[in-house]
């Protein structure tokens, strides 16, 4: 059966971009997957993003990816959604990724850009399409130009739109204008994917947001959604400015946010394991400041 739009939010409101666990000699742990997925479920998250950016998806093969999809949906069985990474630069191997994800579990898949060729917006759109039209997964287009070198400019999002697996966005533009148009003239469902935009997006109609920072901390991203959808804009704000000296540290302090959140989740215990190559590990001094800024988040 063809899947179509469910609603609002069609993956759910507090995403976790989750790492990817890897076991002490670099293999993938299914078992820290698991528990990994199973603790930011209980803490908040009511939906998962595998194999993103954040999961290292340019260097984990394509049977890691599809076995990471079954453990973490043993793990958390129907209870959230797994939005499955399965971009590449290949249209071709993007659709293999995809229909492999839907057997081993996904409820949607994440497509990103294609990087590197940098093609124009004719063919932007039409490797989305393919994607789409060759999965019966509902698609979460992922804009992200800072990395892709191409943007999916907002034309291209409203005629994307009209696809009837096409359903959501994961924001990454930093054009919080052109992101502001897609919403008033479609009904896509938008995730911030940059945690300092996460109440700012979420205040003018996004769906949730796809944290990194989630990955540590998935409570208190829940609490900053809570807050809003209570009325309480004045709680909500404190709770993201709050939360800000951490994203500053993670997301901004010239680290990739994988290497940030492996080094805070190994500090805290939480299974993570090292980053692949050619990332590297977070040195000691940066991990600890982590752990501290971690300490000051909780004891507030």
């Amino acid at each position: 059966m063809t899947r179509t739009r469910t609603g609002a939010r069609p993956f759910g409101r507090t995403l976790c971009a989750m790492v990817t666990p890897f076991t002490e000699e670099g293999a993938l742990d299914p078992d820290g997957a698991g528990k990994l997925a199973a603790w930011l479920v209980a803490e908040g998250c009511d939906g998962l993003v595998l194999s993103g950016t954040t999961g290292e998806s340019p260097t984990t093969t394509d049977a890691e990816k599809a076995e990471l999809i079954a453990v973490v949906r043993e793990a958390v069985g129907d209870r959230v959604s797994l939005v499955a990474g399965v971009g590449t630069a290949d249209t071709r191997h993007t659709v293999e990724l995809a229909l492999a994800a839907g057997n081993a579990g996904a409820d949607g898949v994440l497509v990103v850009t294609p990087y590197y060729s940098r093609p124009p917006q004719e063919a932007v759109e039409a490797h989305f399409r393919a994607v789409a039209d060759a999965s019966e997964l509902p698609v979460m287009l992922y804009d992200i130009p800072g990395r892709t070198g191409t943007r999916i400019e907002p034309e291209t999002m409203i005629r994307l739109s009209s696809h009837e697996r096409i359903v959501a966005v994961k924001d990454c533009s930093y054009d919080f204008l052109g992101t502001q148009k897609v919403l008033a003239q479609t009904e896509l469902a938008y995730y911030a994917g940059c945690d300092e935009h996460v109440l700012a997006l979420y205040a003018v109609g996004a769906a949730g947001c796809i944290s990194t920072v989630a990955n540590a901390v998935p409570g208190h991203i829940a609490a900053i959604l809570d807050a809003f959808d209570a009325g309480d804009t004045a709680r909500a704000r404190e709770l993201q400015l709050r939360i800000t000296p951490l994203i500053v540290a993670m997301m901004g302090a010239g680290l990739p946010g994988t290497v940030t959140a492996k080094a805070l989740l190994n500090r805290l215990g939480l299974p993570a394991g090292p980053v692949r190559a050619p990332l590297l590990p977070a040195g000691g001094e940066i991990a600890e400041g982590l752990a501290g800024l971690y300490e000051e988040l909780v004891a507030a």
